[in-house]
């Protein structure tokens, strides 16, 4: 008999009931699929809902990779069809919509690579911080002549000002965690050693405070941060007419070739094969 739990590539851990931990699993490459949206939007309901969370984190449990790029082996029909969420949006930035807004704290734990959807997923989370020896956040698209879908281009210059956003987008390369930091990516980042003691310590404390003034502390900050609807939804129309453009297709064969979308060297150093495809 099949088993559903077998197939689940997120974990959740009530560390207790006002602080949850999320956990990305999805061995080798913590990979974001079609399959892994109705994962993420459960979560994201549950979070929206439970009267008692506070703090939620988002981790890995995958040795170099936080969650990485989209799924580019499935179908792209099983992305397409699905309905939009509540928001309107289509699933994927309705869900880091949703995330945003939800009343409750979301904090990305980053170790590894933050690739594509991993980078948006934390660019939506409240807070960021980040392995200074091992995190590398990277909107990598550009460079395989795709356009980013999951908000970055609306999220990024919010944080980091025009130029470095676009030095981000458009140069597709890896930010490693200490320039992270310094270009506003994330919060900060500790020393690897350091991270999940801080993390941890962190979400105990907001969560040990009264739930209705966090959310409506964090409801008004929203209102002079974030990013409209209106903003967002044309990255997602962008992303997936950039899928089918033969520009696009040559790139993306051409890392396949490489060993794209399989556990070795062009995953670990994404941001150099990109680099390299267009000579």
């Amino acid at each position: 008999m099949h088993d559903p739990q077998a197939a689940r590539q997120i974990r959740l851990d009530r560390r207790s009931p006002q602080y949850w931990r999320v956990t990305f699993d999805h061995p080798p490459l913590n990979i974001f699929g079609p399959e892994t949206i109705p994962q993420l939007d459960e979560i994201v309901s549950a979070l929206e809902t439970d009267t008692e969370v506070k703090v939620v984190v988002f981790d890995s449990a995958v040795e170099g990779f936080f969650l990485t790029h989209y799924d580019f082996l499935a179908d792209p029909e099983d992305t397409t069809s699905l309905p939009p969420g509540t928001t309107g949006l289509p699933p994927v930035p309705d869900m880091l919509v949703r995330l945003s807004r939800a009343p409750v704290v979301s904090i990305a734990s980053i170790r590894g690579r933050a690739t594509g959807v991993g980078s948006e997923l934390a660019l939506a989370s409240d807070m960021r911080f980040a392995s200074r020896e091992k995190a590398i956040l990277s909107q990598w698209e550009v460079g395989a002549g795709l356009v980013p879908g999951g908000g970055p281009m609306a999220r990024l210059p919010r944080l980091m000002g025009r130029g470095r956003a676009l030095e981000v987008l458009l140069s597709a390369d890896d930010i490693g965690g200490e320039l992270a930091e310094r270009y506003g990516y994330v919060n900060r980042a500790l020393p690897d050693a350091e991270l999940d003691g801080f993390v941890d310590a962190l979400a105990r404390r907001i969560a040990s405070f009264d739930k209705q003034a966090i959310a409506d502390t964090k409801r008004l900050v929203d209102v002079a941060s974030l990013p409209s609807d209106s903003e967002i939804a044309p990255e997602w129309d962008a992303f997936i007419t950039s899928v089918g453009r033969p520009a696009a297709k040559a790139r993306i064969k051409a890392l396949m070739d490489r060993g794209f979308h399989r556990a070795g060297d062009v995953e670990r150093r994404l941001g150099h094969y990109v680099g390299q495809i267009g000579h």
